[in-house]
This record gives structure tokens, C-alpha cells and sequence, in this order.
């Protein structure tokens, strides 16, 4: 099983910390993760403009069997993701620090809406669905 890990990109990657507790935490259960922020990442020898790195996303997110939306902070292409794993019938979770504002649509096409204090816990809330 895999799961498409999407949160906002940041150039200088200073989100690492939470992408690498997210994969963690799925890894843990048996999922092999996919996360276009650190896989670009890892790879920074290869610039995509922005259709090349849209039409990759859309190859990686229909290679999985979830869809895992970090929104603690908020980007337009992490609601692309979304409808686009939503519009393929495939399962999006929708995951955040509690107290995030996150947008009415995202609620409407999320299986699932999971709000954490400390990102550690969430196995424990995965679990349980």
C-alpha cells in the first residue's frame, strides 16, 4: 500500500521535520510513502517548471491508494492534490495542528479530518479509524 504524503513546499525544505514524522508514522503500518517535497528534495539536480512538477504529482498520487493532506499551513496546490485524489476516487485524510483553519471544500471531499497537538500522536488517532 502506498500513501501520497502532500504539504506546503518551503525551497529551504524547513518543514523536513514533520514530512519525516508523517512518513514515520505510515511506514510504521506498512505503507511505503511518497512525498513530492522531499522526494524533489532529495533529488535538486532536476528543476521542474510548473507543469512538469503538476503532471508528476498526478503520476505519484495515482500510484496511491491514500492521500494524506498535511494543512497546518495552507497552499493552493495542497487543494489541488486533494481534488484531484478525490475526482480518482482515491481516499484523502486531511491532517493539521489543532487550531488550523482548514476550508469547508477540503472538509467535503476529506474522508477523514484529524487535528493533533503533537504530530507523534496521530498513529495512535490512524489507528483507530
Amino acid at each position: 500500500m502506498r500513501v501520497y504524503i502532500g504539504i506546503k513546499y518551503h525551497e529551504n525544505y524547513s518543514n523536513k521535520s514533520i514530512v519525516d514524522k508523517i512518513s514515520s508514522i505510515f511506514e510504521k503500518r506498512g505503507y511505503e510513502t511518497i512525498c513530492i517535497v522531499r522526494d524533489i528534495e532529495s533529488n535538486r539536480q532536476i528543476e521542474y517548471n510548473p507543469h512538469e512538477l503538476m503532471k508528476l504529482t498526478f503520476e505519484k498520487i495515482d500510484m496511491c491508494d491514500l492521500v494524506v493532506i498535511e494543512l497546518s499551513e495552507k497552499g493552493v496546490g495542497l487543494g489541488i492534490e486533494a481534488g484531484y485524489a478525490y475526482a480518482k476516487g482515491i481516499p484523502v485524510i486531511t491532517i493539521a495542528k489543532g487550531g488550523s483553519d482548514i476550508s469547508e471544500t477540503l472538509v467535503g471531499i476529506s474522508n477523514k479530518v484529524l487535528f493533533y497537538d503533537d504530530i507523534e500522536s496521530m498513529g495512535i488517532q490512524l489507528d483507530s479509524l
